[in-house]
């Protein structure tokens, strides 16, 4: 695969001079892999050191959120910022030439200036939304254009609200403000513009051959991904030796007609079954004065010399886009085909097998599958650098995970605390003392010093659970959407039985808390002394004994009220005609006497996790928690992530869990042990 080159170039010169090169989309791009992302140039720029700044540019736009984003970053800089538009600076790149403090444009160069474009599925309502925000948008981009030309509002609206592109030559873009001189023309055949995404005025065309040779940045845009009629290598100069003079030896001369041969029928590859291509082709080869570079331009030319300005040929791209894009509509397909989403209207991979899925995901980075059989597509797509098959199939998992999850029933969360914790360590829970009530003040009129009281404290800890599991190449190949999404969905709802069955297992196991007692028992003054079958009088005397329970320092009744009842799935009935009868349904003689304890909790929760007939009543978490389940930094759900098989032959994916369950304090439940 090709060394990848950098999308921007920011180089610190001389005496506090700096200059970036901007040669590429702007954000993730499906057109462009090496695309200028917000995320690294802002960063960068921020850290120049510079007193004066040259900004070349060379690109056709791309995401308006990464290009604000540039352009805000340019602003803010102190340095003195001159932008040079060497080629093309169309859509979202247009706006980000307008941040110099003086901007210079090449006679040949171009620039473009249109609406914001976004790709959106659905119905008339969510058409609607995105045209909202699209004007929300162009309505932000309005105040760079105007603060460059100082045009009316109204001028520059009808560059962004009519849906048309608006192409300016540079004595066009002078005249209009946006740029504030021209300098030489430049040869910009190597600039990478995109014939299949741009179908370009001919005037710009006619302009394009140089009237000086240009300097280039350290790097050459790459054709592969744009179908660019880019030389692979630097221009190869055919030297003939004067009769006496010392030269290049036969040998060199050869070698370098054989490379120069070589640039430029790689310049014309991409575009070989275009009419007459390959006579133009033959006639470079032929002639050894011309270079890849000037072969290039010739092409370029006859590509567009009968092209004219095609509107919405390519955008400012709001949305996601690139492997973003393709990330998200690979993933949506593969869901909607397990089952776990619904088909929308539009659906790009639609009736594509997981191996067709694959291979498109090479597509994507450039790398032919050509001759590949089905083991080897499915390695390269798992280990090839850039690859969005591995991502995607991870988001697949994560989602189908999320969802089983989300949807498994628990009851824990109805009686007990959710906490949060920074670390792995003990994290305390304090509850302080109280001061009882106000003393009267002595007989001299003085007031009492109060002691201040003590407190307590439990702690919890919270660890670590989790799986692997191991998705084969043969898994892929045999298209089985059960080998992953089925185990993600049992790891899932596992997931959610772990905590459920750590909560119910404390409750059982009635741990010492850190005064010395058990937390259910009589020194707490929350477990009934006998065990007893639930009925109205034992109900009623766990409603009196949470509400006798005192504070820390034993000054004042705390008034617990019962919110939860918990209990044996057996006997969660009984429970539910207790809590819900008008009468007493525990009296013998039918006197209808009123049920005392009608309405005593708002939630009933019966569990077969529960072993036996004892039961519990507990107050809600938020007024009095007595067991807390913590997770780490307050991520509640399991983490999934990805890497390539070292012990399988595929890939391999870990689901992990970080929480702890413990009981916090005792005041705020009561045990009945049943009978």
């Amino acid at each position: 695969m090709p060394k990848k080159h950098s999308p921007y170039e920011i180089k610190a010169l001389a005496d506090g001079n700096a200059e970036i090169y901007i040669y590429g989309d702007i954000g993730e791009s499906y057109w462009d892999d090496e695309s200028t992302s917000a995320i690294g140039f802002v960063r960068e720029i921020s850290e120049l050191n510079a007193t004066a700044i040259s900004v070349r540019i060379n690109s056709y736009g791309g995401s308006v959120a990464d290009g604000v984003a540039i352009y805000n970053a340019i602003k803010r800089h102190s340095a003195t910022i001159t932008m040079h538009i060497d080629g093309v600076a169309m859509s979202m790149a247009s706006l980000i030439a307008m941040a110099g403090d003086e901007v210079v444009m090449a006679a040949n160069a171009m620039l473009m200036i249109h609406a914001p474009l976004a790709p959106e599925w659905g119905n008339a309502e969510a058409h609607r939304e995105v045209a909202n925000m699209l004007d929300k948008y162009a309505e932000g981009m309005l105040t760079s254009y105007i603060a460059k030309t100082n045009k009316s509002k109204e001028d520059i609206e009808a560059l962004l609200k009519d849906g048309k592109d608006h192409y300016f030559t540079a004595e066009e873009a002078l005249a209009d403000g946006f740029i504030d001189s021209i300098s030489d023309a430049v040869e910009i055949a190597a600039s990478g513009i995109p014939l299949d995404r741009f179908t370009l005025p001919a005037t710009f065309v006619a302009a394009i051959k140089p009237k000086k040779d240009i300097i280039m940045p350290d790097k050459k845009i790459p054709a592969a991904k744009t179908k660019v009629a880019a030389p692979a290598q630097e221009p190869v100069a055919v030297v003939t030796p004067a009769p006496d003079a010392k030269g290049p030896s036969k040998d060199e001369v050869l070698a370098a007609e054989k490379q120069r041969r070589t640039n430029i029928r790689a310049a014309f590859t991409p575009f070989e079954d275009k009419e007459g291509v390959k006579a133009i082709m033959d006639s470079c080869l032929d002639d050894h004065e011309i270079t890849a570079e000037a072969a290039n331009t010739k092409i370029l030319a006859h590509l567009g010399a009968k092209s004219e300005p095609l509107a919405g040929s390519a955008g400012i791209i709001v949305g996601a886009s690139g492997s973003q894009r393709f990330r998200a509509d690979a993933s949506k397909s593969i869901l909607v085909r397990a089952g776990v989403e619904k088909r929308e209207s539009v659906d790009a991979f639609r009736g594509m097998t997981l191996l067709e899925i694959a291979r498109a995901s090479l597509d994507q980075i450039g790398i032919n599958a050509r001759g590949m059989d089905k083991m080897e597509v499915v390695q390269a797509a798992f280990t090839q650098s850039g690859s969005d098959f591995p991502i995607l199939l991870e988001n697949v998992m994560h989602k189908t995970l999320l969802n089983a999850y989300a949807t498994a029933p628990d009851r824990w969360r109805e009686f007990c605390s959710v906490g949060e914790v920074s670390d792995f360590r003990a994290h305390n829970r304090y509850r302080i003392g109280s001061f009882g009530n106000l003393d009267s003040l002595n007989e001299l009129g003085e007031f009492k010093n109060k002691t201040i009281p003590d407190g307590e404290k439990e702690s919890i800890t919270i660890g670590t659970k989790g799986n692997i599991i191991n998705i084969s190449r043969q898994a892929i190949i045999n298209d089985d959407l059960s080998a992953f999404n089925g185990l993600a969905a049992q790891l899932g709802r596992a997931a959610r039985r772990s905590i459920e069955a750590d909560v119910f297992a404390l409750l059982a196991a009635n741990p010492v808390m850190s005064d010395g007692h058990a937390l259910f028992s009589t020194e707490h003054g929350n477990l009934a002394g006998a065990g007893a079958a639930m009925s109205v009088a034992t109900l009623d005397a766990g409603r009196v004994a949470m509400a006798k329970q005192k504070d820390v320092s034993d000054n004042d009744f705390l008034d617990i009220r019962a919110d939860v009842l918990l209990c044996a799935t057996g006997v969660g009935g009984d429970a539910r005609v207790l809590n819900d009868a008008q009468y007493d349904p525990d009296t013998a003689n039918k006197l209808q006497r009123p049920n005392k304890v009608r309405g005593l909790v708002s939630t009933i929760v019966d569990s077969p996790r529960i072993a036996g007939t004892p039961w519990y009543l507990f107050a809600n978490a938020m007024d009095a928690a007595v067991v807390e389940v913590s997770f780490l930094d307050g991520i509640d759900t399991p983490y999934l992530e990805a890497q390539g098989g070292w012990t399988v032959d595929g890939v391999q994916q870990k689901v992990r869990l970080d929480y702890g369950v413990s009981a916090v304090d005792y005041r705020g439940a009561y045990k009945n042990a049943g009978s």
